[in-house]
């Protein structure tokens, strides 16, 4: 994630620079500098508090019900865990934007960047993981129902944090403080080139390609076999599945798209005048701070979608805030999900 925040926040781009070393001026980045100074504050402020609502919700919810936890509730719960240690890192950037430098120092430039990569990753990772996990469930339900342990959901859930935190460590080792013209920035700094393109393959391949190629598979299996079954919730399902899909690629992929132009423009492929490089830094800009808002879906999509979690959710809440109305809406939920619990154990994995 090194690379879009570069070129959003830091407004450092003398790396892209296609221009100089041969005389010409390098183009002006006030006025993004500007645009970014209000723009991505407000948004990553709003992304903050909606995604550590959201999140901090689902992480108290299961928590308080550990001894009903499943499989797909240990998935749920670090999916909601990486999303916050994802939005815990935007308060510093958004701080960064608004004065213009790092003022936090090394170990927090590296800290930031690694906790912000390492959540994005997990995040994608553990999608993957509920994807797979639902696959397997609806597909070959009887040949994987005796390995769905606890034990397998927490080994899996460690191999996945060990590999976000394997794909994230170069952003800790080459992210850095550095004294620039205007003050100290917080840049991603590799040592050579064949960094740089690790960190473009791990954004789209690892953040966009296959975790899109996954949910497309597997999904296009799923949905048939549920048209086919008796249950009253079938159709809902499908809806559900649809907006997952269609929810991961509209947010990811126009920033992913955004990046490998910048990536084509400091490749000196697309044509080199200020307008062009105005043009495709600013839909980073914009294009970023709008996939960050994926992460306050995620509760949304996975959990809150539920009628079994929702009611728990209304219970907690009732408890903390002493809320009567709750009761009424939780009785009929209830209510509801008995009729509803006629329907097939395959569906009842995607809507808890």
């Amino acid at each position: 994630m090194s690379v879009g925040y570069d070129a959003t926040t830091t407004n450092d781009y003398g790396e892209y620079y296609g221009e100089e070393g041969l005389g010409f001026a390098p183009c002006s980045n006030t006025d993004l500098k500007k645009f970014a100074q209000v723009f991505l504050p407000t948004l990553y402020s709003l992304v903050f508090i909606l995604g550590f609502i959201g999140n901090g919700l689902v992480v108290c919810v299961l928590v308080k019900h550990r001894n009903q936890t499943n499989l797909t509730d240990i998935c749920l719960f670090n999916l909601a865990l990486s999303d916050l240690l994802f939005v815990l890192t935007l308060p510093f950037y958004s701080h960064y934007a608004v004065v213009g430098q790092w003022t936090f120092g090394d170990f927090m430039c590296r800290f930031t960047s690694g906790s912000h990569s390492i959540g994005f990753f997990s995040s994608i990772f553990f999608m993957v993981v509920m994807t797979l996990d639902r696959y397997v469930v609806i597909v070959h339900t009887h040949k994987v129902a005796r390995h769905r342990t606890l034990r397998a959901g927490v080994a899996l859930s460690v191999f996945v944090w060990m590999l976000s935190l394997c794909v994230s460590l170069p952003n800790v080792v080459f992210t850095k403080v550095t004294n620039k013209s205007h003050g100290l920035d917080c840049t991603y700094d590799p040592e050579n080139e064949a960094w740089k393109l690790y960190d473009t393959f791990t954004i789209h391949v690892l953040g966009l390609v296959i975790p899109l190629l996954v949910m497309i598979v597997c999904y296009s299996r799923i949905i048939p076999i549920l048209l086919n079954m008796r249950s009253a919730k079938k159709h809902r399902v499908v809806k559900l599945i649809i907006s997952i899909v269609v929810a991961f690629f509209l947010f990811w992929a126009p920033f992913n798209i955004s990046l490998f132009l910048l990536f084509l423009k400091s490749k000196g492929m697309l044509q080199s005048n200020c307008d062009v490089e105005a043009n495709v830094k600013l839909s980073v800009t914009v294009t970023e701070t709008f996939a960050y808002t994926h992460c306050c879906l995620n509760p949304i999509i996975y959990a809150f979608v539920g009628q079994k979690f929702m009611k728990r959710v209304l219970q907690l809440l009732r408890k903390w805030m002493h809320l009567p109305f709750t009761r009424a809406w939780s009785h009929s939920s209830h209510r509801k999900s008995s009729v509803m619990s006629r329907s097939s154990d395959a569906t009842s994995s995607f809507v808890m």
